[in-house]
């Protein structure tokens, strides 16, 4: 039985002035996207926002042929869809006003009621990058999170393989059809992505993978996570555009901060310095404050260990910040009965241990 319903979404998608925001309102308007086509011009026209500039085209034969051709794709190459109406749309890219109103999948994607990030970064990744995602994704691996990222050159495949090794589900976010796949050198790595997670576009397979494509593709890998990482950028860059929608989203940001000067850490460290981005040098950083929770184990046990290498005053701060949680320096001096100073270097000294940790706000928490 021919799915009408796809055929008018598809009719949608390829109408030529018609994008995602003015599709969900014809759709919200008239009820279905079948009711779309089965409404009146003039009609359409009245609706507030619309105009006759938008529905040019919408009614030509050439897109509803068009639509039938791709429909027979997607029927052929058994290619799994959702519409945005569907609950298996991606929970949190649904809430995007600018979602695509329809995906296209391949693989065995599943993240229903998942823990989902998005990483990005430079097509020219560093070893410093790449250290940095094999340690993360193995650090943040007992949760089971979703890793969505570009499948592109640099930190994109390098954060892929990393999710793969360590077990986790990925997602390759795609700016073309699912009849190709870019950079082709990457094609090895296909098999094994769609056995842990797959493939996601909203593009045709008559759609390459375009300089435009991309930067829309972007707003899907900022849309469908919870939060995006930024591992490494230059000063100008796509991931940079994927964490300016992010931000844009009100979704949280991470950047990786490197040294002064190092090309491919500037992007990060403008990000970090203005404020568009929480600054992000271990997995626990991102847990802490997304408020995933991490099993802690013997907590007995460790605490026993940990007070045989600390000083008197560690001691004395470490029991208190463990008892009344985050605290300013001030009070911490304060309630210690200790001198500012010596309550400024003790706490250097007791990050330094990673031990306790620096929050906003001149915050401190005994970790």
């Amino acid at each position: 039985m021919i799915n009408s319903e796809l055929i008018a979404v598809l009719r949608l998608q390829n109408a030529p002035y018609i994008g995602d925001v003015t599709a969900k309102k014809l759709i919200a308007h008239c009820g279905s996207p079948e009711a779309v086509f089965e409404d009146k011009l003039h009609r359409l026209k009245k609706i507030d926002g619309i105009g006759s500039a938008k529905l040019k085209g919408l009614f030509d034969s050439e897109h509803l042929e068009a639509a039938l051709s791709e429909y027979e794709f997607i029927q052929e190459n058994n290619i799994s869809y959702s519409y945005f109406m569907d609950s298996s749309y991606p929970s949190y890219l649904k809430h995007c006003i600018d979602s695509p109103i329809l995906l296209f999948m391949r693989g065995n994607l599943d993240w229903e009621a998942r823990k989902i990030i998005s990483v990005v970064g430079t097509r020219n990744i560093t070893s410093y990058g790449m250290a940095f995602c094999e340690a993360f994704v193995a650090d943040i691996a007992p949760l089971d999170p979703i890793i969505v990222s570009g499948f592109a050159y640099g930190v994109d495949i390098c954060i892929q393989k990393a999710a793969m090794k360590y077990g986790l589900q990925t997602i390759g976010c795609l700016a073309h059809g699912l009849n190709q796949i870019y950079p082709k050198i990457h094609s090895k790595y296909m098999a094994d992505v769609e056995s842990n997670g797959g493939f996601l576009t909203e593009f045709w397979s008559s759609q390459n993978p375009d300089r435009e494509n991309f930067l829309k593709r972007n707003r899907i890998i900022a849309g469908m996570s919870e939060a995006t990482v930024v591992v490494e950028s230059a000063e100008k860059g796509g991931s940079l555009v994927t964490a300016d929608i992010a931000h844009g989203y009100n979704r949280d940001v991470f950047a990786v901060p490197g040294r002064a000067g190092d090309k491919f850490s500037s992007g990060c460290n403008n990000l970090i310095k203005q404020q568009k981005a929480h600054m992000l040098t271990s997995a626990a950083d991102l847990v802490y404050l997304l408020g995933w929770e991490v099993k802690k184990e013997e907590p007995k046990a460790i605490q026993k260990q940990l007070f045989t290498e600390l000083d008197e005053t560690e001691k004395i701060i470490y029991t208190y910040l463990q008892k009344e949680g985050k605290q300013l320096l001030d009070n911490i001096a304060l309630k210690c009965s200790l001198p500012i100073f010596k309550v400024s270097s003790t706490l250097l000294n007791m990050e330094m241990k990673g031990i306790i940790r620096p929050l906003p706000g001149k915050l401190f928490e005994a970790i």
